[in-house]
């Protein structure tokens, strides 16, 4: 049995991911139902969004005393963004906390290596709300329906 069909019965869905020029996986997401462009990261802990995306998707943020820590960047300010509802695919979950970061950085490294920019970053903290599955043969993310936490 073909592993996509197997987790079909187990209730996942199947979302394609596209590898990008700089080795990451980019996803498309909703963000309170707003579309987005996402990098899928399993190495961050929390799901990010850049700071000059909060009106887009019409967040509301609050202050965090959560200092941030990413390759290159240490020490980088945050805010928090709650009761956030995000849709990948047919997957959804509302009620979601997201840290709000400043990405300029990244942004630019993905523009310097011919990437498009990204409106954040998808992170462990989500991917262990869908029970994520991640087939790199394939470049597909499987993630679980019906989750209550």
């Amino acid at each position: 049995m073909k592993l996509n069909r197997f987790l079909n019965k187990k209730k996942y869905i199947t979302i394609k991911l596209k590898y990008t020029s700089t080795n990451h996986y980019s996803i498309k997401a909703k963000l309170n139902g707003i579309k987005g462009s996402f990098i899928l990261d399993t190495g961050a802990s929390n799901t990010c969004i850049g700071s000059e995306f909060t009106t887009k998707f019409q967040l509301e943020t609050s202050e965090s005393e959560i200092k941030a820590t990413g390759a290159g960047s240490t020490d980088i300010k945050t805010e928090l963004a709650k009761d956030v509802t995000i849709k990948i695919g047919k997957w959804k979950k509302k009620n979601n906390t997201f840290v709000i970061i400043d990405i300029s950085h990244i942004n630019e490294a993905l523009i310097k290596h011919n990437s498009k920019p990204v409106h954040g970053i998808i992170g462990a903290d989500l991917l262990k709300k869908g029970k994520a599955i991640l087939d790199y043969n394939s470049n597909l993310l499987y993630l679980k329906t019906g989750q209550t936490h």
